[in-house]
């Protein structure tokens, strides 16, 4: 029997539909720290999101609202340098779906703050909130606000991006300390670096990737036994020391974090005098890791 295909959902592919499944669940899941730990204990995390809750709080306007609000005209005037038509599209259903469920979480919420302490409150919240972004930029979007800030800044400025990151979100933290008390910024400060290495995790993955650099007089001695005892490629580069002008071969190879103790007994049984660089990658596709697929 003929096995069916996997055929688009009335045009939309599967890949499409998995990424607005994952920004949805990543805005939920960003609500959920706002609501849960943020807005309870007056942490800001910076962005659209963090002013917001300032505005909230002299003036009782619901916070998704206000998030719609202040990205619109990002939105409108930064949409060009969103990365395409898909990548924006994106961005305002991840905008959409935040600022939504902010507002209507607390309909339903059984708790409206789970705990009265400061520390907890930005450490769960953090880690929430990263949890979020992760998501979020793993269905290849993002939450606006700052990013769409970011990207108009660098392009028009040439700021680069992690400039304008920390520039933007260190101006909203630096008025919440006005608003909250400084204790509070410099709390909420904890709470942005948190939620950007909980959110790097999520997205990219904890690598366990190497990459590793060899530069001997034994370059097809060292290859065989890698080939051998780990078995993975190697790649031959050719190379010319800037000070000696002698030729010199390269040995470049991709292993994973549990071979790189065995990489160095192999280079220091066959070669002592070598010399090895060992770098972490974010990622490796192809055959021996993850496959490469298509987006």
């Amino acid at each position: 029997m003929k096995e069916k295909e996997n055929k688009p959902i009335k045009g939309i592919n599967q890949h499409t539909l998995r990424d607005f499944i994952f920004i949805f669940l990543g805005a939920l899941v960003q609500a959920l720290a706002m609501r849960l730990f943020l807005v309870p204990g007056q942490l800001v995390s910076g962005g659209v999101s963090g002013a917001a809750q300032i505005i909230n709080f002299f003036t009782d306007f619901p916070i998704g609202v206000m998030v719609m609000i202040g990205n619109l005209p990002l939105y409108l005037i930064g949409w060009r340098h969103l990365g395409g038509l898909k990548f924006a599209l994106r961005t305002l259903f991840a905008v959409v779906a935040f600022s939504v469920l902010t507002d209507v979480l607390p309909l339903f919420l059984p708790i409206q703050r789970i705990t009265g302490d400061m520390l907890l409150n930005t450490l769960y919240g953090g880690v929430l909130l990263g949890v979020g972004l992760g998501l979020v930029y793993h269905g290849r979007g993002t939450s606006g606000g700052t990013d769409i800030l970011g990207r108009i800044l660098n392009f028009r400025f040439g700021f680069s991006i992690s400039t304008a990151y920390m520039l933007t979100d260190s101006l909203v933290v630096l008025a919440s300390g006005f608003a909250f008390g400084w204790e509070k910024a410099l709390y909420g400060l904890i709470v942005i670096y948190v939620s950007g290495l909980v959110a790097e995790t999520v997205s990219e993955g904890s690598s366990v990737v190497r990459t590793a650099m060899v530069i001997t007089e034994q370059p097809a001695a060292i290859a065989a036994q890698i080939m051998e005892q780990l078995e993975r490629g190697v790649t031959y580069i050719g190379g010319k020391g800037a000070y000696t002008g002698a030729s010199r071969t390269i040995l470049y190879c991709v292993i994973s974090r549990p071979e790189v103790s065995i990489l160095k007994g192999i280079v220091s049984e066959i070669d002592p005098q070598a010399f090895m660089v060992i770098g972490q990658a974010n990622e490796a596709l192809g055959e021996g890791f993850r496959p490469l697929t298509k987006n």
